[in-house]
Order: C-alpha cells, then sequence, then structure tokens
C-alpha cells in the first residue's frame, strides 16, 4: 500500500488543484453542504473530512484517493511552521491580537466572569464591507464561553 499523503502536503495539492481546476472554495464549500471558512481551514489540513465529503472534493478537483483519505485523517490543529508566521496576512492577526488580545481578554472576564472563548465550538465568518477609504475586512469570531470550574 502507499504511504499515506500528509495533511500539509495534501492541502498544497488541493491549493494546486483548485488554481488548475478554477474550482472556487465557495464552490466547494456548496457541494458538501458546510461553511466556507470551515471547509477552508479542513483541506488546509486542521479538520477532517467524512470519507463523503472527501470523495465530493475529490471528484471536484480531481484528487488521487491518497490525497482523499489524508483529508480525512485527524489533523495536528495549530501546527504553524515557525512561531508566528510571515505570511502578512497571517502576521497581521497575530499582530491585532497582540495589540488587543489583552483587551479583548479582560472585557470577556467582565462581562461573562472567569473563562475563556472555546475554539473548539466555534464559528468564523469573514465579510466584505465597503468604505469610501478603503473596504474593510470585517472577521466574526464566534466561540462559546466555557467557565472555569474548579
Amino acid at each position: 500500500m502507499e504511504p499515506i499523503v500528509s495533511k500539509r502536503d495534501a492541502g498544497q495539492i488541493v491549493r494546486a488543484a483548485r488554481f488548475r481546476t478554477g474550482v472556487s472554495w465557495a464552490e466547494i464549500a456548496l457541494a458538501i453542504g458546510r461553511d466556507p471558512v470551515w471547509v477552508v481551514a479542513a483541506l488546509l489540513g486542521q479538520h477532517a473530512l467524512t470519507a463523503a465529503d472527501a470523495g465530493i472534493v475529490g471528484e471536484l478537483l480531481g484528487l488521487d484517493p491518497e490525497v482523499r483519505e489524508a483529508l480525512q485523517m485527524q489533523p495536528y490543529r495549530g501546527s504553524f511552521d515557525s512561531p508566528v508566521p510571515s505570511d502578512p496576512t497571517i502576521y497581521r492577526l497575530y499582530e491585532a491580537i497582540n495589540v488587543y488580545g489583552p483587551a479583548i481578554k479582560e472585557l470577556i472576564h467582565e462581562e461573562f466572569g472567569d473563562g475563556i472563548m472555546s475554539a473548539i465550538n466555534f464559528k468564523v465568518d469573514i465579510q466584505r464591507r465597503e468604505d469610501p477609504a478603503g473596504d474593510r475586512v470585517v472577521i466574526t469570531l464566534d466561540g462559546k464561553f466555557l467557565d472555569y470550574n474548579w
């Protein structure tokens, strides 16, 4: 049996296949009936697809069985090559959290008490908002509050 493709390699293969086929992330999400942000994260290695969903994506993008199999494997979430990624878009998200994270933490504790926002029971939404000074990126992080129980 051929060795399985790693989730990281599968993500790069998916990106290339999507580029070659011209299939959009939104079209893939629609085909499997999942949220676009979740689908992109899954196809880049952060979630596992069901066999049925991996089959649909595989057909859309012309993926080999080894890649479809890799898309079904459980991931090591949050794994980057370096502690702070150098990609400008991802780095800016780190920068925003570095600047505003402590304030957000304080406001969460003031509003909800001692606890955290879940990244497991979690949704993300990305929208474009037109603005005369230049279009804005609106990112909504929607996580369940989990209180610390002692």
